[in-house]
């Protein structure tokens, strides 16, 4: 990719309270999506509060492109139900990011992004400097549901030779 100013890494840490969408529990995955980048999640059995835990990394070349984020129930003999989508504008991430506070203490906290009508933040998400790195912690309360949450957690991470944000 063309003039990559870093990397994003999405930990999928896990899903709760998830729709059901078959006679037992759903098999559960989780596509993530970053301008044309598409990466996705193990499938998790059986479980509507499935466990991921599982890092997807995404060249930035774009810092104003959303994360979109899909949930779905994996079938063998029919097409994948849908259990959920969210959307997460990283821009004040990115923001975070320029600034260049990675060397405050751990835990420092840099920002704090609460829900409102124009995010699908499910609880307040903070910005945090974390081992020398940019961090945020987010749960996001998905949409056209009935019900679900995800749980993500946010890395930024330099590419030496990487120009500027």
């Amino acid at each position: 990719m063309e003039n990559v100013t870093g990397l994003l890494r999405v930990r999928v840490v896990r899903g709760v309270n998830l729709a059901k969408r078959d006679a037992g529990d759903s098999d559960a995955y989780v596509v993530v999506l970053m301008g044309d980048q598409k990466l996705k999640t193990n499938v998790k059995k059986n479980s509507l509060n499935p466990e991921w835990n599982e890092d997807l990394n995404f060249c930035v070349s774009d810092p104003t492109q959303p994360l979109k984020i899909e949930i779905y129930d994996k079938d063998t003999l029919t097409q994948d139900d849908k259990m959920g989508d969210a959307e997460l504008d990283i821009q004040q991430f990115m923001e975070a990011v320029k600034m260049g506070l990675a060397d405050l203490p751990n835990g420092f906290v840099i920002e704090t992004m609460r829900p409102s009508q124009q995010n699908c933040l499910a609880g307040d998400s903070t910005i945090t400097s974390k081992d020398g790195m940019i961090a945020q912690d987010v749960v996001l309360q998905l949409r056209n549901v009935e019900s679900g949450k995800v749980e993500l957690q946010l890395l930024w991470l330099s590419v030496p030779c990487a120009p500027d944000l």
